[in-house]
Order: C-alpha cells, then structure tokens, then sequence
C-alpha cells in the first residue's frame, strides 16, 4: 500500500511505498541509546511469512487520514523506560517531518522484553 501526500500549491503528488516507511521508523526507533532491537514476536507466524518487511513496526491509515503507528522494541536491562518510550516517540516524528513531510496522530511504543547480557550506558 502507498501513501499519498498531495500538495495543494504545486498541484504535485508524492507517493512513498510502504516499506520506506517502515524503514524510517525502524532506523528512529534503533537511534535510540538503550533500545537493543525492534521485533515482530508478537505477530502471528502466518504474518510473519506473507509480510517479512514489517519488522516490528505496524502503519495504520484512518479513514480520516490519519496515521498511526506501533512500534514493538526490546531494550536493555537498567534502561529508563517512560524515557525510552518518549524519545523514541520523538525521533519517529522528527524523522517522517524532516523526511517525507508526514505527521503521525499517535506513536504507540510496546517493550516487549528486556534484554539482560547487556547494560545500557549513561549518556
């Protein structure tokens, strides 16, 4: 599925495919010190296999054309979470307005586990 964004001054149209999207969020959510991965365990297997470039990272459209989107990451033990979540918020929405011009209306961020081999640094 591709997004639309019409510009009403240039009468252009923009279309982006889907797996761009995800790509930029998947990369704004790994910027993040003390998150370790983004993963897709809590998808079904038969989705895993039908849709492998998802990666932890799911995009709804509204009817109203709205965007939203939920981020799955795993992060390291020692990890502040509620700052984890906030900042990987953040750089998800600075990084689709300073790329492709689109505003999300929510960033749902899961922590679905904790990684123990390592301990995130103070930054």
């Amino acid at each position: 599925m591709a997004v639309k964004n019409e510009d009403n001054r240039n009468k252009g149209k923009i279309t982006l495919d889907r797996n761009i999207l995800v790509s930029i969020i998947n990369l704004a959510a790994k910027e993040i010190n003390g998150v370790e991965s983004v993963c897709n365990r809590h998808r079904p297997w038969y989705k895993k296999v039908l849709n492998r470039y998802d990666d932890g990272v799911e995009i709804k459209f509204e009817k109203n054309g709205a965007l939203t989107i939920d981020v799955y990451i795993n992060i390291y033990i020692g990890s502040n979470v509620p700052d984890i979540a906030y900042r990987v918020q953040e750089n998800i929405r600075n990084s689709l307005a300073t790329m492709v011009a689109l505003k999300p209306l929510k960033i749902n961020v899961h922590i679905m586990d904790v990684e123990c081999d390592k301990e995130v640094a103070d930054a």
